[in-house]
């Protein structure tokens, strides 16, 4: 797409975008980083890739093996 599009386009599109960014709320990484951690760590005991998953409970678990003879 921006291959087709002159310079004057690419452009416009770019202004447009830091447009929309400028008016985001920003916020210091020091407090944000520190909500995250927060919430990353409340949340551990609930994360399957930390807690692991129960094998009753699997959707990937295996149904039945495979025998090559």
């Amino acid at each position: 797409m921006a291959q087709d599009m002159t310079e004057k386009e690419l452009l416009k599109m770019e202004l447009d975008q830091l447009k929309k960014e400028v008016k985001n709320e920003r916020q210091m990484v020091s407090k944000t980083g520190k909500e995250i951690k927060e919430y990353i760590e409340s949340m551990s005991g609930e994360d399957p890739l930390l807690k692991g998953v129960p094998e009753d409970k699997n959707p990937f678990k295996e149904k039945g093996g495979c025998t090559i003879s």
